[in-house]
């Protein structure tokens, strides 16, 4: 019987050895860019359709816009790390802005809806791969 033994290239199993060992770091880096690309797309979106089309002059004052966010990488249970886009609650008013951005993206009764978060999430997504993958080659190769 034939027998083959295959040799990586030493600093290649250097790089891999350290990648390793640096998972925990690099992650949320790399997580933290691509909610950053997605957090600029749905800001964008819903500059764009706040106060338009409607019957009544708008009353924005742009507090909904403003508390747009990304929140840092963090570990579920599972293991899993995730970043989310979402809204810091609550408004100076008292009342809530994911209500508010619920009822701008979807609409009730009277009110057409009006997305930007689904097409936000659907137009970033090539741009948001792109720039947490040369975000992880940057990382590598500083290792």
């Amino acid at each position: 019987m034939a027998k083959v033994d295959v040799r990586m290239p030493e600093d290649f199993l250097l790089k891999v050895s350290k990648l390793a060992e640096q998972t925990d770091v690099i992650i949320p880096k790399v997580l933290e860019v691509g909610g950053e690309v997605v957090l600029a797309k749905v800001k964008d979106n819903l500059r764009s359709v706040v106060g338009k089309g409607t019957k009544y002059p708008s009353k924005s004052t742009g507090e909904l816009v403003s508390s747009l966010g990304v929140t840092s990488a963090k570990q579920d249970r599972k293991g899993n790390y995730n970043v989310k886009v979402g809204f810091s609650e609550p408004r100076s008013d008292g009342g809530s802005n994911a209500k508010i951005a619920n009822i701008i993206e979807y609409g009730k009764h009277g009110q057409p809806a009006k997305p930007f978060l689904k097409p936000a999430k659907s137009k970033s997504r090539k741009q948001c791969v792109e720039a947490m993958t040369a975000k992880l080659d940057e990382e590598i190769n500083s290792l």
